[in-house]
């Protein structure tokens, strides 16, 4: 009589294709996390900004200064429209910039992803006679932006500044 095998390779295969599975579902929640546009910290930084706060003579300032940064930006035709591209990891950091830009009285385009190894910080692309306008929205961000001249194989937002953030 032969002995047959032992009734451990079904087991092994289920224990191998189980793991696969496994592996593929992590990496697809890694990807959906890293590129999703929700950003939960977004979310509570709005919330807030819309509850009222316990001293009534700050939130009119901030409020009148928003709303004139905003009403002198659009009737400035030589300011260049913003556009936001994330070139980073953070799932929505392009919109938390975008409403920042849009804060500081700059009008902006819908945010963007970028895919681009090449960038490696916040930077501001300018093309030609738009330089001193990429410099003060550089300025109005804190200054912890680059700005620098547009790269003649960068053909997104092709009459706006490019603001591509990659950190927060």
């Amino acid at each position: 009589m032969t002995k047959s095998e032992p009734p451990h390779l079904p087991f092994r295969a289920g224990a191998m294709l189980l793991l696969a599975i496994a592996v593929v579902f992590i990496g697809l929640g890694w990807h959906s996390a890293a590129t999703g546009d929700s950003d939960p910290e977004a979310g509570l930084e709005a919330a807030q900004s819309r509850q009222p706060t316990s001293s009534s003579s700050e939130a009119p300032t901030s409020s009148s200064a928003t709303t004139s940064a905003s009403t002198s930006t659009s009737v400035d035709p030589d300011r260049p429209q913003v556009c936001v591209f994330n070139a980073g990891a953070i799932g929505g950091l392009g919109q938390t910039y975008a409403r920042q830009v849009e804060d500081l009285g700059w009008d902006t385009a819908t945010p963007a992803n970028l895919q681009s190894a090449s960038i490696t910080e916040n930077t501001v692309f300018y093309s030609s006679g738009q330089q001193d306008a990429a410099e003060q929205l550089a300025e109005d961000l804190g200054g912890d932006v680059s700005v620098d001249p547009r790269p003649s194989a960068f053909d997104e937002c092709p009459r706006g500044l490019p603001l591509i953030v990659v950190t927060r």
